[in-house]
């Protein structure tokens, strides 16, 4: 692969085990010239560096602080400055008010959350002195409002949409690309036991090309399914009584 056929130098994905994670990595082999995939598994990181051209694996726990510096440093000691990190391990939990488990939903604040700001911690230093940079945090269309059984994860991917605002405020001036993803429902292993409807369910490589055609475009926000991003949106711009007896239609119609 020749420089001219690269569009990133350095991509670093979390989460790349499985589901979207792993289909960007295959997507982007043809995209960058070093692919460095992160995730706790280490056999799968294995199989799927073994299967695709220019990765490499970099085994990581993302609530580890200080690993996720040294995994950081160690990928551009190897493969040189990391032009494109997209943030994307996650924890995904289904809780009602009579399930509560702080366990529960400590995991999903310290994966999805404060993985990200651990990532964030070892990429802002350098990716500020170079000037440049483009960070992608994956988040979820279940961020937009208070849903349901979302206890343990809509309130830190709504955290993710609003970290990402706040860096794009911050980062743009400075020359650092940043990029907001919030899919709908993707057949991944973590969505296959959901006992409810899954509308606009599509596969992982579908979510991961869209995914790659808006960092491609240095698209802020990369939301799809279009027609159920849109309804979540509307529901977002809805007044508070509106919006709750809605919900409260839907939750009484799904028993």
């Amino acid at each position: 692969m020749t420089s001219g056929q690269a569009r990133w130098n350095t991509v670093w994905i979390t989460g790349a085990s499985s589901g979207i994670g792993h289909e960007l990595a295959r997507l982007m082999a043809g995209k960058a010239r070093h692919i460095a995939i992160s995730a706790r598994s280490e056999d799968k990181l294995s199989a799927l560096a073994a299967q695709t051209p220019t990765a490499a694996a970099y085994p990581l726990d993302v609530t580890d602080a200080g690993a996720v510096a040294a995994c950081a440093a160690s990928i551009e000691s190897d493969c040189g400055a990391i032009d494109l990190a997209i943030l994307n391990a996650g924890a995904w939990s289904i809780m009602s008010v009579d399930e509560f488990d702080l366990n529960r939903v400590r995991e999903g604040v310290e994966v999805n959350l404060m993985g990200v700001m651990n990532a964030l911690n070892a990429l802002l230093p350098p990716m500020l002195a170079r000037g440049s940079g483009h960070i992608a945090i994956v988040a979820s269309l279940a961020g937009y409002r208070g849903l349901p059984r979302s206890l343990a994860y809509g309130p830190t991917k709504a955290a993710l949409i609003n970290l990402a605002e706040t860096l794009r405020t911050e980062l743009e001036p400075r020359g650092i690309t940043m990029s907001i993803i919030n899919p709908g429902f993707v057949d991944t292993p973590m969505t296959r036991g959901n006992p409810f409807p899954m509308p606009g369910l599509m596969s992982a490589r579908d979510a991961a090309e869209r995914i790659v055609a808006g960092l491609e475009r240095g698209k802020f926000e990369i939301a799809f399914p279009f027609g159920f991003a849109c309804v979540m949106k509307m529901l977002g711009h809805l007044p508070n009584w509106a919006y709750f007896r809605m919900i409260k239609m839907l939750v009484w119609k799904s028993r």
